[in-house]
Order: structure tokens, then sequence, then C-alpha cells
């Protein structure tokens, strides 16, 4: 079984933190965005994942050696392949071809969730769901009498579904979608300037292809600052008893941790308190400090702020001078 991930944008809107790293790099409660979706998804899949195809564009070769490594720690055989021109998610895939072949699920990196169920064996073919509030603003699934997806949907002006494609699909024989997929190319078919997968999915599907619908408790975005802070609040809440005894092993001297929070290994605390659902990396030190519900990567420094719902980067540097005053009576600041 394969598991292919897209991740070839650089996630401009998360800039600054995305110009020295690709956005699916950036941490959640101290793993790579990536790796967390690529852990879940292994626990979705009703067989042994032996494959995983990442499709970059040029990171270097010292990310491209992490997702490799990222691979490897999951126990399957990491793949890079690149695509050099942002021609849409059909082109997109493609550029994995070698691993289109029998069992594979295709997920885009900057989506996390929370699910409770696994893909089956027996299915066809499988997409993930989640249920929104506004569905103009997604590309939906339309469900026939058995529950079978009938069509698809891209930010529809009418009602016709409230089911959300969250950018997760399971595909029992990846030969036949990726021939549905090279038909889009060889016959120059766009959907918005684009090769869409969601076309190909519905070519299949006319051709008899049964799409079963799965749907998640909780879709995790991380398209921007605050979506990742979110993002990164909720997978600490979901899973705190996993990060209990990073908070345990903390060091320093007169501080307190206020799960649940992620401490990365050799922070140093001190005068200071750190949570609730903070995320601190590696060697990061903290002093004189109120630190709560964000993110904080490797090698930083912070002393004397009072921080919340940020992200700051590795070796970022922040530290307060103190105030002075000649304040008045009844003055305000």
């Amino acid at each position: 079984m394969n598991i292919i991930i897209p991740m070839a944008g650089r996630g401009s809107r998360l800039r600054p933190h995305t110009l020295t790293i690709p956005k699916p790099l950036l941490p959640i409660a101290g793993k790579p965005i990536v790796e967390r979706l690529v852990e879940d998804l292994q626990a979705m899949c009703p067989e042994k994942v032996e494959n995983i195809g990442f499709i970059i564009g040029d990171f270097g070769k010292e990310i491209e050696q992490k997702l490799l490594d990222m691979a490897a720690r999951q126990g399957a055989k990491g793949h890079i392949f690149y695509q050099d021109k942002p021609l849409g998610t059909a082109h997109a895939i493609l550029c994995a071809r070698p691993l289109l072949e029998g069992k594979t699920v295709i997920a885009f990196a900057d989506t996390l969730f929370d699910a409770d169920f696994k893909f089956d064996a027996a299915q066809e073919a499988c997409i993930i769901t989640q249920k929104v509030e506004d569905p103009s603003a997604y590309g939906v699934v339309q469900l026939d009498n058995e529950g079978y997806i009938s069509g698809f949907v891209e930010k529809p002006d009418t009602f016709v579904s409230d089911l959300a494609i969250i950018g997760i699909y399971y595909i029992g024989n990846a030969a036949a979608l990726e021939r549905e997929m090279q038909y889009l190319l060889d016959n120059d078919i766009r959907d918005k300037g684009e090769y869409q997968l969601t076309n190909a999915l519905d070519n299949l599907r006319q051709k008899g292809t049964r799409f079963s619908v799965g749907t998640v408790k909780e879709w995790l975005d991380c398209g921007n600052k605050d979506a990742c802070v979110y993002t990164n609040q909720r997978v600490l809440h979901l899973r705190q008893a996993r990060f209990a005894s990073t908070t345990e092993k903390a060091k320093g001297e007169n501080f307190l941790i206020l799960p649940p929070c992620f401490i990365g290994k050799g922070v140093e605390l001190k005068d200071c308190i750190v949570g609730p659902y903070a995320s601190i990396g590696d060697n990061t030190k903290i002093q004189h400090s109120i630190v709560k519900n964000s993110i904080i990567q490797e090698n930083a420094s912070i002393s004397g702020k009072i921080i919340t719902n940020s992200m700051i980067g590795s070796h970022a540097h922040l530290k307060a001078k103190p105030d002075e005053y000649s304040l008045g009576d009844y003055s305000q600041i």
C-alpha cells in the first residue's frame, strides 16, 4: 500500500515562517505537520504502508533527507518527486507516477484531522469529508440513495451538500486513476486553468467505480498563523496523555507548566509560566515570561515577555527591556 502527499507549495500565507522551511515541515505539538499527517494515515490504512511519496518543489537536499528519514521512522520507504510548475492537483499527483498502483492514499499536506475509523480494503474508493456550515467555500460531494458519491461540486453557489472534501482520498486501483489524470493532460482539460483531481475522480465514478464517503470528527487546518496555533491547541488537547512525559522531564528553576503542553529536549525554564496549550521546541530558553497558546520553535530565546496566540521561529530571540514611568494621578496606559 502507498501514500502520496502533494506538498510542493511554499505556504505564502504563513510567511515569514515559510521563508526558511516549507509549510508541511512547521511543527505542531513538537512534530512537523506532514509527520503528524502520516502517522494518522498509517492508523487508518487497512494494510501495511510500504511506500510514502512526497511531491515537492525545490526544497533542497536537507529537507528531502528529513522527509526520507520521516518515512523510515514510519517503517516505509520514502520517495521524492518534483512538481516544477503549479498546474493543478491532478498534475501534481501524476508526478508520483511510480507509486500510482494498487491501493493508494492521497493526502494533501496542510490537513490534520481527528477520526476513529479505518479505510476498508474491500472499498473501491473512499473520500474523506467533514460537514461544514458554509459549503460555498469548499468542494463538496453529493450522495445517492445508497450513500455512495454521485457527484462533485466545486464551491456551489446554491446548497447541494454540506459534505466538504478535506483532501484525503483512498483509491483501490490507483492505476485507473492515473489513466484518468493523464487523459486530462493529454486533452488539456482544465478547470479554472488547472488540471483537477476531482475531474479525474468523477471520470472514474462515471465509469463504474463506487466511491464511499468517510467523515472525520474534526478537520484541522494549517493555512495561516492563527489556524496553526488553533490546530496546535486541538492536537495538545485531543492527545494530551501523549505529551505528559515531555512536561515531566522539563528542567529549570522556579517554573510552572500548565498542561496540556509539549516541551522539547534541552528546554531551559526559569521564573516562568508555560501553558496551557504551548509547544516549546528543543533547546529553547524561556525566562521571566508567560507563554501560552503558542508555538515556539527550536533554539529560540524569550525573556521578559507575555506571549499568547503566537508563533516564534527557530533561533529567534525576543527580549523585553524594563519599562520606566513617571505617571501622574488618574493616568492610564
